[in-house]
């Protein structure tokens, strides 16, 4: 699998089978993203949770795409009610096969609700997404902060790659990220949501000398394969 990250918390994934995966949409109004939500092709659009920062392009690029949101049932059927008929609704702990590989939602600590018309819209459980494709184990921990049970996933799961927000003030910061790291036991860690608004503002590089041979800084628009 190919993985391109835009900036802040999204990504894009290329499957070996040419099926494109999209996590995150919050494109638009990203001062780091490289590409247009316009510009975006995706088969199939995976949430974590419901805030602004990661939905906001969610129902333009799955209607232009024709694409099948995957994530928490409280944003499906918001997705839904916005004219979406392509979705699949999951809740945490669960997992499903799809064509191309094997998603399943983990636990996050944080929130989730969606500000439409000055009123806040519940939208269910925050999640962190395990994507099993290509023969190979990817986890986006979406806004979470570091909770002891990431050890669980890091006995369960040989994890390839794991993208940790080290933000700080609305995730975890990057020492908790590194706590977090070394609980996944991830074969490569890179540091997602930071830099976006002046209160998230870290230095990657730092975070990743303290995750020698495993810690990636991705600049927007950079691909690795996994």
């Amino acid at each position: 699998m190919k993985v391109t990250y835009h900036g802040h918390a999204v990504l894009s994934v290329v499957l070996d089978d040419g099926t494109r995966l999209l996590f995150d949409p919050y494109i638009s109004q990203n001062p780091l993203a490289d590409v247009s939500a316009e510009e975006i092709k995706t088969d199939y659009i995976l949430v974590t949770h419901g805030h602004d920062d990661h939905i906001s392009d969610m129902i333009p690029i799955a209607k232009q795409n024709n694409a099948t949101i995957i994530g928490i049932a409280e944003v499906c059927k918001y997705a839904a009610r916005k004219g979406i008929e392509n979705i699949h609704p999951m809740n945490i702990g669960g997992g499903f096969d799809f064509p191309f590989g094997r998603v399943t939602l983990t636990h996050a600590q944080h929130s989730s609700g969606y500000e439409e018309d000055g009123q806040m819209i519940y939208m269910g459980e925050p999640a962190g997404i395990l994507l099993q494709a290509d023969g190979k184990t990817l986890y986006h921990a979406g806004d979470t902060a570091d909770y002891s049970d990431l050890s669980l996933l890091g006995e369960q799961y040989e994890i390839d790659v794991a993208f940790l927000p080290i933000g700080d003030n609305f995730t975890m910061g990057p020492a908790d990220a590194l706590r977090a790291a070394n609980r996944l036991k991830a074969k490569t860690v890179v540091p997602i949501h930071y830099n976006t608004f002046p209160q998230i503002k870290q230095d990657p590089q730092k975070f990743v000398a303290q995750l020698p041979n495993i810690g990636k800084v991705m600049n927007s628009g950079e691909t690795i394969e996994v």
